[in-house]
């Protein structure tokens, strides 16, 4: 196979530099240009035609967001954003996942070059197998879903069932399908979706003003309750659910698993055990086998378990691993998850 051709943009020769050295580690990725601006950019898109670039979020001259709007609207191509830990650059990057951007990696800080350059590398070449979104409300993910609820919300009353959802690469956009369509009294949802530590409480920020729910950073103790979602926060903790009534989060120091911390197989075999039948699991778009085995415990304790469908991924990875191993007894497009929760999950 032909390495994957990169475009580098950001506007620090130094961090250039070391992405250059670090992706060139990889025999599968070959970076093949640089720029120091979207200006830059835009002609070496032009004379290089890249399968991959790397965007830095916050740039000069032209924003992030507006030059990654371009991209998308003139000359579609997997991007992924590569962010410095502040505040204004989570918030950016989340919109441009939104928008469209493959993925979002943290710029690395001391004594984290190796596992920088492994993760990056590894999403440049999945980024180079995937489908760049045209137009991501034509799955669903567009936050004016929200105002056409379907009739059938005013009768819905929750049974008693949590939700548990776990997602990776292009999850923003499917966390906000999904959840943009949760009526205000949905059952207790918690979610694991691999993010950086910086981003997770701006992105439950984010799905709180889209959605009718009230969505919230998970924090230990929190009682999960009709109306009420929880997102794990990234970094330091998984996130579990405690079977002592009522169900509420814990949050548990540990090891990464899979390489992930929080990991949605430690969310689903935690939900396995404290409620089994009493639940429902759902893997969406992700790279990588995390939950898989998680979600195949949560069915053979009697919960019902979706998959996003290969059509409607970003990265059918994760739904992949889980479908063969038997954990998956219903597949849907992402337009269809919300529904397919709330008919499982209500008694009428």
């Amino acid at each position: 196979m032909k390495p994957v051709r990169v475009l580098v943009v950001d506007d620090s020769r130094t961090v250039r530099s070391l992405i250059r050295t670090l992706l060139g580690r990889d025999g599968g990725v070959e970076v093949i240009g640089e720029a120091a601006d979207p200006h830059e950019a835009r002609a070496a898109i032009k004379a290089l035609n890249p399968d991959v670039i790397t965007l830095d979020v916050e740039m000069p001259k032209m924003s992030g967001l507006e030059f990654l709007d371009k991209i998308m609207r003139l000359r579609p191509t997997p991007v992924i954003m590569v962010s410095s830990l502040t505040a204004s650059g989570a918030s950016t990057a989340i919109a441009a996942l939104e928008m469209g951007a493959f993925d979002c990696i943290a710029k690395p800080g001391p004594g984290e070059q190796n596992s920088f350059a492994e993760i990056l590398a590894a999403k440049v070449k999945a980024a180079a197998g995937s489908h760049p979104r045209l137009n991501p409300a034509q799955f669903g993910s567009a936050p004016q879903a929200a105002s056409a609820p379907p009739a059938r919300r005013a009768a819905y009353r929750p049974d008693g069932r949590i939700v548990a959802i776990g997602a990776s690469t292009g999850g923003v956009e499917a966390l906000i399908a999904v959840l943009s369509e949760f009526p205000p009294n949905c059952p207790p949802t918690v979610i694991t979706q691999h993010m950086p530590a910086t981003f997770t409480k701006t992105f439950a920020e984010r799905l709180d003003r889209l959605s009718k729910p009230s969505v919230k950073e998970a924090f230990d103790g929190a009682p999960l309750v009709p109306g009420h979602v929880y997102l794990a926060p990234g970094g330091a903790t998984h996130l579990e659910v405690a079977a002592t009534a009522p169900f509420h989060c814990r949050l548990v120091k540990a090891d990464p698993v899979n390489g992930h911390r929080p990991s949605v197989d430690v969310l689903f075999l935690s939900v396995a055990k404290a409620a089994g039948a009493r639940s429902l699991g759902v893997i969406l778009t992700g790279m990588g086998r995390d939950g898989a085995d998680g979600l195949l415990a949560m069915r053979r304790a009697g919960a019902m378990t979706l998959g996003q469908d290969e059509a409607s991924c970003l990265i059918y990875g994760m739904p992949k691993a889980a479908f063969e191993r038997g954990a998956i007894q219903m597949q849907a497009p992402l337009n269809k998850i919300s529904t397919e929760i709330l008919r499982n999950t209500c008694s009428e």
